[in-house]
């Protein structure tokens, strides 16, 4: 573990030090290294904990997360070069040490074999978070973004402190390989009742589930593309590995906790791909297919049986890489167009035809065809829910369906039809930009092919 967290943390001072013309050559390349090094983690294991220690441990949940957040970190540098072009050395230092500094605390929080440190690096996650949104966010309503972020975490995440106090308390020792042998897990009294909604609810807030959600498209619309990637693909992320992580010690199916999240989840999936048909702004309408898939994240994770916490895990995953996919691509199209309006930004097929190209891969494996990992994800989830109960079927296709519907939307939208008349002259898409797009869609084209790395079961 520590191969891969002291080399992240090395970076900072790579990056105060780095002389200007090297600056993001540096960071990049170094960040790639340590990329390809975490790819070790993802070998399939029979042994339920790999490194473990008394902080860390790695398992077949938190390992496709950790080389994930890896994977990201030089695709969100290679995002930001172009935005921060224009702005001082020492800004540009600034805002790269900004987005390192997220990195060993998602690290710290997908490993962590400790809750409270598991609820510190969860925590700790927002800081820079917060700060990218607030300082670096485009329009002046980027402080309300990031006042609606920091009050609904620490809002859901005061009552999991007390939980987790409370835990320690009743068990005596908060160590995951210890707790996993704690039965029966919690009695089912109103105090356990109130603990277990306390454990679920700040994990159901950074997922997010439908209800909880309201922070979630004012955050992404108002980051800047950085920002928009750490949410969308590992932020989102902890929410559900959360949730799988406190379903070991609280049962929701005995308390009956799980039957409002399920129906949430997959109502929420219903509605807010609903929303996406109607939405005018490009990062808005991603952000909300965000909730939509993380609805079906929070759905499966709430069911544990090995079929759904699988599918859950793929999802994770492929989402991670898509949605991100999707904000690089609005991103580039909006640094061209300067809006993020769809009817201001459309027609852009015949200007930029490769980028066209990319749009169209990322908003097919949006939309979950075959073969992507995300229909594996999906119908996995699907046939776990139908299995659960047969009912479920009604909202997850109409979701589905909805789903194909806002991403063809979008890509027709973005790609065909007039070219606005106030756009006279466009830059070309760069190398940097198709390189970008490619390390996001090689992952997913490569996992179609061993998707146990990523699934949870050992093969």
């Amino acid at each position: 573990m520590l191969k891969i967290i002291i080399p992240t943390i090395m970076l900072l001072p790579l990056t105060i030090l780095s002389p200007r013309k090297h600056l993001w050559t540096n960071t990049t390349t170094h960040s790639l290294l340590i990329a390809a090094i975490s790819l070790q983690w993802l070998t399939p294991t029979y042994f339920p904990n790999k490194n473990l220690t008394p902080w860390t441990s790695i398992d077949q949940i938190s390992s496709p997360l950790l080389v994930l957040s890896c994977w990201l970190l030089p695709l969100m540098i290679l995002a930001s070069q172009n935005h921060l072009e224009s702005e001082p050395t020492v800004r540009k230092r600034t805002f790269i040490s900004t987005m390192i500094l997220a990195q060993p605390f998602i690290l710290l929080a997908f490993s962590a074999s400790e809750l409270m440190l598991f609820y510190i690096a969860f925590e700790a996650t927002l800081i820079p978070t917060l700060i990218l949104i607030t300082r670096w966010g485009n329009q002046p309503e980027r402080l309300n973004a990031g006042i609606y972020l920091l009050f609904y975490t620490l809002a859901s995440s005061l009552p999991l402190l007390i939980a987790i106090l409370h835990l320690h308390n009743q068990i005596g020792t908060l160590y995951f390989p210890m707790l996993k042998l704690f039965h029966p897990p919690m009695a089912a009294t109103w105090t356990n009742l109130a603990c277990g909604l306390a454990l679920l609810l700040a994990f159901m807030v950074k997922a997010p589930l439908y209800g909880l959600h309201l922070w979630l498209p004012k955050a992404h619309v108002e980051a800047p593309i950085a920002g928009s990637m750490l949410l969308a693909a590992l932020l989102l992320k902890l929410g559900g590995y959360g949730i799988m992580r406190v379903t070991i010690l609280v049962d929701p199916s005995q308390s009956n906790l799980h039957y409002p999240f399920i129906t949430l989840a997959l109502w929420g999936a219903l509605m807010t791909s609903a929303i996406c048909l109607r939405q005018i702004d490009l990062k808005s309408l991603i952000a909300y297919s965000s909730v939509s898939h993380m609805g079906l994240v929070i759905a499966a994770t709430m069911i544990q049986t090995q079929w759904a916490f699988s599918g859950a895990m793929i999802l994770m995953v492929a989402h991670g890489l898509t949605s991100s996919m999707l904000f690089c691509l609005a991103n580039t199209n909006y640094e061209r167009t300067h809006s993020r309006i769809l009817l201001l930004t459309r027609g852009l097929q015949p200007l930029l035809p490769l980028m066209a190209t990319w749009w169209l891969l990322a908003n097919l494996t949006n939309m979950a065809i075959p073969p992507t990992i995300n229909l594996m994800a999906e119908l996995t989830i699907m046939i776990a829910l139908f299995n659960w109960s047969s009912l479920t079927l009604l909202l997850t296709g109409t979701a589905i369906l909805l789903t194909a519907s806002y991403t063809l939307y979008m890509l027709i939208t973005t790609q065909r039809g007039p070219l606005p008349s106030h756009i006279t002259s466009l830059q070309n898409s760069s190398t940097r930009e198709h390189l970008l797009m490619a390390l996001h869609m090689i992952p997913m084209i490569l996992l179609i092919f061993k998707p146990e790395l990523i699934s949870g079961i050992p093969a």
